[in-house]
């Protein structure tokens, strides 16, 4: 399974990104990554009223089934609108009045024959005037990044060199995904893009910068922050907002303040812009507050929590007297039954654990890579590059690729270390570990999960992620070649 890693591979996708002023010192107020070892408390507190939920009424036409699109990932999608304004879902991208480029984009670069689910519902409602924010959830790998981003591309005017549409990421490997699905969908459209994301201490300071004039801005937070304080980045041609994973971007220390200050300057000189928050998670915390961050008149579209945990993902659980006894189940186990199944990404809870496996494998003569938060952007973009593009098998993680990082060749995740809140130790992070299942098994394709267990702790965080998803992750021994056969048979990844 793991293949040796390219030394000729290039970090090709880094220069996509814009140059950007040297990083600040790090701080967990102001971060530009996903910092595992940060502390997930957040309050929700906003200056904006608050919204009544309750007002809000379903739209039964929004539940008429014959208007749906047969995908079963996405049945139980329930749209709640705001106002009078009628939405019909669209079975055809053609149903959505968009550019001959745009429509030639979808059907040739992108391979895509009709709008899946999620696709035919939100995209009316991010489209049709009068333009309502829109807070939007659903299953990893339903297609949530291609509504946003076609909802920017429709939005743009490309006779307009200025910045009309602007995404705002938690990572700078999602930031930089963006860009390229963009750049793929809007070939035909003569739309620019450009990524702002920290790159290294030797980078042009922001101060010194052109304005930005493309009219597509994808980016992480602090970064964008700092663009539109030196005034390199103007906000008052914004027609559309977008926090990709905005639970995390709005609700989590790190990133909330950063954020929330975009949000505060953009409405300083521009009342009318559109806000879309997509996200495979919120928790009813999370919704509160960021009903609180968006316009009254809002519409919502939620998937029901027993719905979220993806059926295509085949879940099991190992239990391991010690960590050795982990790596042994990895490399005698997994690897071996599995080394024809596809790429393999193993998550770990820090940056200390990720070197150490990662050290121990590459003892034991295994080829593999890894990636978190201590790395220098060069060194990150170069690994995901080549993950990418197939060079390498086995990808080691912290929580930085948790979201949103989209690979179709990922067919197994293994849980090196169960998430936990950080503040909480025997409290599992439900929305981290659905997040990590749905790196697997992407669009719904097969997939597996191995969780593996090592202690009394581990045990109570997985019967309580068994019971809040109202599941029962099935045992695999962790010495029984024909149980990890039988298991990988189930998920559909073994003749």
């Amino acid at each position: 399974m793991a293949e040796p890693s390219s030394t000729a591979a290039t970090a090709a996708t880094a220069a996509t990104a814009s140059t950007a002023d040297p990083p600040a010192p790090v701080t967990k107020s102001w971060a530009d990554e996903a910092d595992e070892e940060t502390n997930n408390t957040s309050t929700a507190e906003s200056e904006s009223s608050s919204i009544n939920l309750e007002a809000l009424t379903i739209d039964d036409k929004e539940n008429n089934s014959s208007k749906f699109l047969d995908d079963p990932d996405d049945s139980n999608i329930q749209a709640v609108t705001s106002g009078d304004t009628p939405y019909t879902s669209a079975a055809r991208f053609e149903d959505l009045s968009l550019s001959p480029e745009l429509l030639k984009g979808l059907y040739v670069e992108m391979k895509f024959e009709k709008p899946s689910k999620i696709q035919a519902i939100s995209l009316p409602m991010i489209l049709s005037p009068p333009h309502r924010d829109l807070i939007a959830q659903a299953h990893n790998g339903s297609g949530k990044t291609t509504c946003f981003v076609l909802g920017m591309l429709s939005r743009v005017d490309p006779k307009v060199q200025a910045p009309q549409a602007l995404c705002v990421c938690p990572t700078r490997e999602l930031a930089i995904q963006n860009v390229e699905v963009l750049r793929r969908m809007g070939k035909y459209t003569g739309i620019a893009s450009e990524c702002l994301v920290r790159l290294d201490r030797d980078a042009v300071h922001v101060s010194k910068r052109a304005p930005i004039m493309a009219q597509v801005v994808i980016g992480t937070p602090g970064t964008i922050k700092k663009f539109i304080s030196f005034k390199k980045l103007g906000t008052s041609r914004l027609k559309i907002l977008v926090f990709d994973e905005a639970d995390q971007m709005l609700a989590q220390e790190g990133f909330r303040d950063d954020s929330l200050k975009i949000m505060k300057d953009i409405e300083k000189d521009n009342k009318k812009c559109q806000v879309l928050l997509f996200s495979a998670t919120f928790n009813d915390t999370v919704k509160n507050f960021i009903s609180r961050t968006v316009k009254m008149d809002h519409n919502k579209l939620f998937v029901k929590k027993e719905e979220l945990s993806l059926d295509a993902v085949k879940q099991y659980k190992v239990y391991c007297p010690d960590e050795l006894a982990k790596i042994d189940v990895i490399k005698d186990y997994i690897f071996e039954i599995g080394e024809n199944v596809g790429q393999t990404i193993i998550f770990m809870a820090t940056r200390d654990s990720a070197r150490l496996l990662h050290q121990a494998l590459v003892n034991l003569g295994y080829e593999v890579t890894s990636i978190q938060g201590s790395l220098s952007n060069e060194e990150r973009d170069k690994v995901v590059k080549e993950f990418k593009d197939g060079l390498t098998q086995v990808l080691i993680s912290t929580d930085i690729l948790a979201r949103g990082f989209d690979q179709q060749q990922v067919n197994l995740v293994i849980n090196y270390n169960l998430p936990n809140k950080h503040s909480l130790r025997d409290e599992p992070d439900y929305e981290v570990y659905l997040h990590r299942v749905g790196r697997a098994g992407r669009f719904g394709r097969k997939g597996a999960v191995f969780n593996l267990i090592c202690d009394e702790n581990d045990e109570r965080l997985m019967s309580k992620i068994e019971n809040h998803f109202g599941t029962c992750v099935t045992e695999v021994r962790a010495q029984s070649v024909e149980e990890y056969k039988a298991a990988l048979k189930e998920a559909g990844l073994l003749q």
